[in-house]
């Protein structure tokens, strides 16, 4: 069996045609603000090379090829907030930015009664050049913005923004919205309370956990760093349109300004300058 992608030139196999999005989208490059939105599961788009993975188009647009309302919901943040944003641009189906490449879930092949058949027996070459051309350029274009934000006068705080079914394998999940932390459970409060004052149903590390060893964006990037962070979920249903994507970042937008700067994780604030 080949090595799935599409020759070029010298006939080495490449994931991506030439005229093919690329792997990640940097909004606000130029900003200064000490906060950095990311979205991993931005995208629904499979690389013309691997057609369909043998998915129907539901399946194809379902929660569990994106994170449905998170990326109209980051570059609507990003733009209000006139923030840095790095979003995946493609499908989490072909690899999972949010999980490391050891992980079975990086390359899914069953989920929520889905079978998934173009990720059933990858080889390694297979992954390993899903992981070249799309997992790794992500996780770079994350490096540099953490780097030239932490260049300014205060390092940033780190937040991911993600989606969840409001229904996983048949049971219903009564939260609105899920705050998920592990080591910095000061900035996770200050979303917790911004979130239930507005009068939501938060889910304080539900429906997932940030200490569950998954969640590889911020252990990668922000805690190995010392940076505030914090992964913010939004249920589905809350965001699967324009009018509702702007209600929610309407709110989340003061309780994100929250964030103080110039915290170190360990360290105190350190105060801005007149």
């Amino acid at each position: 069996m080949p090595v799935e992608g599409t020759p070029v030139g010298d006939d080495k196999p490449r994931l991506l045609n030439p005229d093919e999005p690329v792997p990640f989208r940097v909004l606000n490059p130029d900003a200064t603000t000490p906060l950095l939105l990311v979205c991993d599961h931005a995208s629904r788009r499979f690389p013309a090379s691997l057609g369909t993975l043998g998915l129907d188009p539901p399946a194809r647009r379902c929660h569990l090829a994106w994170d449905i309302g998170a990326g109209a919901l980051t570059r609507r943040l990003a733009k209000s907030m006139g923030v840095t944003a790095v979003l995946a641009e493609y499908s989490r189906l072909v690899v999972d930015c949010n999980r490391d490449l050891l992980d079975p879930g990086a390359f899914l092949e069953f989920g929520d009664g889905v079978v998934i058949p173009g990720n059933r027996k990858l080889r390694q070459a297979q992954k390993d050049l899903r992981a070249a051309e799309l997992y790794w350029p992500y996780h770079y274009a994350i490096d540099i913005e953490v780097k030239r934000l932490a260049q300014h006068d205060y390092p940033p705080a780190f937040a991911t923004v993600h989606s969840f079914t409001p229904v996983l394998d048949g049971v219903s999940r009564p939260w609105q919205v899920g705050v998920l932390w592990d080591a910095d459970r000061d900035t996770a409060e200050i979303l917790i309370d911004g979130f239930r004052t507005a009068g939501f149903l938060v889910g304080d590390n539900e429906p997932y956990s940030g200490k569950a060893p998954q969640d590889f964006t911020i252990d990668h990037h922000a805690e190995d760093a010392g940076l505030p962070h914090v992964g913010i979920e939004i249920r589905q249903d809350l965001i699967a349109d324009a009018e509702g994507v702007n209600r929610i970042a309407a709110i989340m937008e003061p309780i994100l300004r929250r964030i103080p700067a110039g915290r170190r994780l360990g360290g105190p604030v350190r105060e801005r300058s007149a």
